[in-house]
């Protein structure tokens, strides 16, 4: 006859053994993974096997298996890797909900997830990758080139996003984005893909260099101390609000006052 310790060692083998083959079975299936065996019989490089099986998973939902497109979200032929680096690196997409905008939330993807569904969506058509530090590097400008990037933001920039890139509102709920703390890359990949209601810069006409005077500005502006009531940023509308509102209604009022006590004083 068993004693009664064996019996409950016979017990707890069964829960031991059935952890050992899970955790067997997990170390199988990450090294004879789905996406290194689409890679394999597809040809496609892992890369962006991987990337397939994350978009699959999070974006087909509303942008089809294939990046077709459906009802609830456009097609993504085309738009290239650098469209996708900006929406889920600042984790516009995947939205949280349909809305007007996608608003601007905290990163839940990993660098090296957002890189493979990046790979992937660049397979489905041409369209602008993500471009190189040099393509947007603005350490080197003069106070030419800032001054010139300063013209540029205020000629094809300031429409929406005010004059000190403080953003602002736009018709039908949207809105232009401030730019203050916004990477150098994600400006440079926005005026590329043109997000959103942004229009898109192809590098016709804006080239790289003057991306980077656009980008150096912008910088030169955040450095920039702030000297009184700064007003929003919003620029000349709400200085020239102000100062007739409050300037010269100030002095219309202290002309009266005056006028009032010389008419008491007789």
């Amino acid at each position: 006859m068993r004693s009664g310790s064996s019996r409950r060692r016979h017990k707890a083998a069964r829960p031991l053994a059935v952890t050992f083959a899970l955790v067997l079975m997990g170390a199988l299936y990450a090294v004879l993974s789905p996406a290194t065996q689409v890679a394999a019989d597809t040809g496609m490089s892992a890369q962006v096997a991987e990337g397939k099986g994350l978009f699959q998973v999070t974006c087909a939902t509303c942008h089809g298996l294939n990046g077709e497109g459906t009802s609830q979200g456009p097609s993504l032929v085309g738009v290239g890797a650098a469209s996708v680096d900006f929406q889920m690196s600042t984790n516009r997409m995947p939205m949280a909900k349909p809305g007007a905008q996608a608003p601007r939330k905290n990163v839940t993807y990993s660098a090296q997830e957002i890189a493979a569904i990046a790979a992937f969506v660049q397979t489905l058509g041409p369209g602008p990758a993500i471009p190189s530090s040099s393509a947007y590097d603005y350490s080197k400008l003069d106070e030419e080139a800032i001054a010139r990037g300063g013209e540029l933001f205020r000629s094809n920039c300031s429409a929406c996003h005010q004059a000190a890139g403080s953003g602002g509102a736009l018709p039908n709920g949207k809105y232009a984005p401030p730019l203050h703390g916004v990477e150098p890359l994600h400006i440079y990949e926005a005026m590329r893909t043109g997000p959103q209601q942004m229009p898109v810069f192809s590098a016709g006409a804006i080239p790289d260099e003057d991306v980077a005077s656009i980008i150096g500005y912008l910088k030169t502006l955040e450095e920039q101390p702030s000297a009184g009531f700064s007003l929003g940023g919003l620029g000349p509308v709400t200085e020239g609000f102000f100062g007739w509102v409050i300037g010269i209604g100030g002095l219309c009022l202290v002309a009266v006052w005056i006028a009032s006590r010389g008419a008491r004083a007789k």
